[in-house]
């Protein structure tokens, strides 16, 4: 049964690393070539600022994560393609190679990198899983969760953040408004810091340009729409002994169904 489940892990993984590690490569390409990844996946890898283990230990909080929802569940998460593999693979490059347009945004070394760690990676988790007594696997996860939560929610914002701060005072103060914003609105701060290196990197580097202000305005209206659809505006009257509007209520039940 284990061998099976070691055959099927390696062709899957080296599909799932192949294609992860290619759509990330080529997204820095991109509008110029056609790209498959999601832009938080090229936002995490660029504040990452092509430091090996930067990328490495970001792939590593969010692996803890995955492993403990596959031994829970049976499944995989986003987090595996999304940011596991694509970091794991740039950090196996860079190591070697510390020139990001050699080695991460090399479609080709992205993939066949992608492909082995997609095949090491899926392989444990499915072969762990399957090893593990379904006894164990409720202690398992009572171990596992709460690590990647503060992995995730404390140790990773906190590296952000700091990296951030390295990286200038203009993309120390955005990434720290934004991440407090995104603290207070998502629960997370890791995004909001990515956001405020974007930002801050881009203003460095282009100025306050049409696009630059477009991603600001972008950014303003994420942060409103998160906190709209979090409800946080009638929270917010509840908090201060205020009573909500009836055409407020309406609203957010029109939206969310609620």
């Amino acid at each position: 049964m284990n061998f099976i489940v070691i055959i099927e892990s390696i062709i899957i993984g080296g599909l799932m690393g192949f294609s992860a590690g290619m759509g990330a490569s080529r997204m820095f390409n991109a509008p110029t070539v056609q790209a498959l990844g999601a832009f938080r996946t090229l936002g995490e890898m660029n504040a990452c600022e092509g430091d090996a283990a930067s990328h490495f230990s970001f792939g590593l909080g969010f692996f803890f994560n995955a492993w403990a929802s596959t031994v829970a569940a049976g499944a995989f998460t986003q987090d595996v393609t999304h940011r596991v593999l694509p970091n794991w693979a740039a950090a196996s490059l860079l190591v070697r190679n510390k020139n990001f347009k050699q080695t991460v945004e090399n479609p080709k070394k992205m993939a066949i990198a992608g492909a082995i760690i997609g095949i090491i990676v899926v392989t444990f988790l499915n072969v762990t899983t399957t090893a593990i007594p379904s006894s164990l696997k409720v202690a398992a996860v009572a171990v596992l969760v709460p690590a990647a939560t503060i992995l995730i929610n404390t140790v990773m914002p906190i590296i952000f953040w700091l990296a951030a701060l390295d990286a200038g005072k203009r993309t120390g103060f955005w990434a720290t408004l934004f991440g407090g914003l995104a603290q207070l609105v998502m629960g997370n701060a890791v995004p909001g810091v990515v956001l405020g290196i974007l930002i801050g990197k881009g203003v460095d580097e282009l100025g306050w340009t049409r696009l630059t202000k477009i991603m600001m305005t972008a950014i303003i209206l994420l942060f409103v729409l998160s906190s709209f659809f979090r409800g946080m505006d009638l929270t917010a009257l509840e908090q201060f002994k205020l009573q909500a509007p009836e055409w407020l209520k309406n609203m957010h039940e029109m939206v969310t169904g609620k």
